[in-house]
């Protein structure tokens, strides 16, 4: 009994470091993926390009009264407007989907996409005049545009 105690051997140091090195790439490659899923859910960013806005009279007006705009969603997640937008000091501009003429509570433009946007602030605009447009989304981003009207 005591001489099959004795035939019995450990690890081979070598075999024990291969061991050790391959349990620490393990843990490495899941903790850097948690922290890579991570991270990019807390760096998520709304990116856009206004592609055109443009002044447009109602009817047979001379008075430029609406401001379309078209809005291309350059990010990799979609956005949501949930709020009225502001035109120069015009707080609280109601906003529609371009051609239907229905004010928005929300409109949501995916990724890749364009979104088209009809403003219709009170008053008109002043010819040759700049105006600062804003436009708020849901995660409390802003679409900022300076545009001059005709």
């Amino acid at each position: 009994m005591n001489k099959l105690l004795k035939s019995r051997r450990a690890l081979s140091p070598v075999i024990a470091s291969i061991i050790l090195v391959a349990v620490t790439v393990a843990v490495s490659i899941a903790v850097a993926a948690w922290m890579g899923a991570l991270t990019f859910s807390f760096t998520k960013t709304d990116q856009f390009n206004v592609a055109t806005c443009t002044f447009m009279p109602v009817g047979a007006s001379p008075t430029y009264t609406l401001v379309n705009m078209s809005i291309q969603n350059t990010g990799s997640s979609s956005w949501t407007i949930t709020t009225p937008a502001q035109v120069g000091t015009n707080t609280n501009v109601p906003l529609a989907a371009t051609g239907t003429g229905v004010v928005a509570t929300a409109l949501t433009c995916l990724a890749g996409k364009a979104i088209y946007v009809t403003l219709t602030p009170t008053g008109g605009f002043a010819s040759g005049s700049q105006y600062s447009i804003t436009i708020l989304l849901s995660d409390g981003n802003k679409i900022k545009w300076v545009a001059t009207a005709p």
